[in-house]
């Protein structure tokens, strides 16, 4: 899933923006969640041994209102109910400046930063092996360095 830092370019560049052109801002890009969060959730829902793992893809698009189509495809605009629908062609103009000016490449691109969390956990399950009893083991962490030896010496005594 998408985490809590996409999207900054394009949402700095709209808030800015919509700030000068309209005296506030609303949001225009779906919220995402922290990394903490996701493994808040996942232990409240049973799992455990949890790893989220965070990535951070950057695409390069000519401009933003190109971005805008692809998110749109993606079906990533802002599903948010209490949300202005509607963004002037004014504002809309000075964001794409703004996200040039601050964000653009020298080729004439603009990037968007995608961050991506990949998420992982277990729940307990009585078909799962159970850890053995604590003092149970036959060799101390101390002998282990001497195993390659014990079974070769094994066998050696079996042959």
């Amino acid at each position: 899933m998408f985490g809590g830092e996409t999207l900054y370019e394009l949402r700095c560049s709209l808030q800015l923006a919509e700030i000068e052109r309209e005296g506030g801002f609303s949001p225009h890009v779906s919220p995402f969640t922290a990394v903490n969060d996701l493994g808040n959730l996942m232990g409240r829902a049973g799992f455990n041994m949890l790893t989220v793992d965070t990535d951070e893809i950057q695409v390069h698009y000519p401009g933003m209102f190109e971005l805008m189509k692809d998110l749109q495809g993606m079906g990533e605009s802002n599903c948010a109910w209490n949300r202005r629908c509607l963004l002037h062609r004014d504002s809309m103009l000075a964001a794409a400046a703004i996200y040039r000016e601050m964000y653009g490449e020298e080729d004439g691109s603009v990037p968007a930063t995608f961050q991506i969390y990949c998420m992982i956990g277990w729940k307990p399950h009585e078909s799962q092996a159970k850890p053995a009893k604590r003092g149970s083991a036959t060799m101390s962490f101390g002998e282990l360095g001497k195993a390659n030896e014990i079974v070769s010496k094994s066998k050696k005594d079996d042959t």
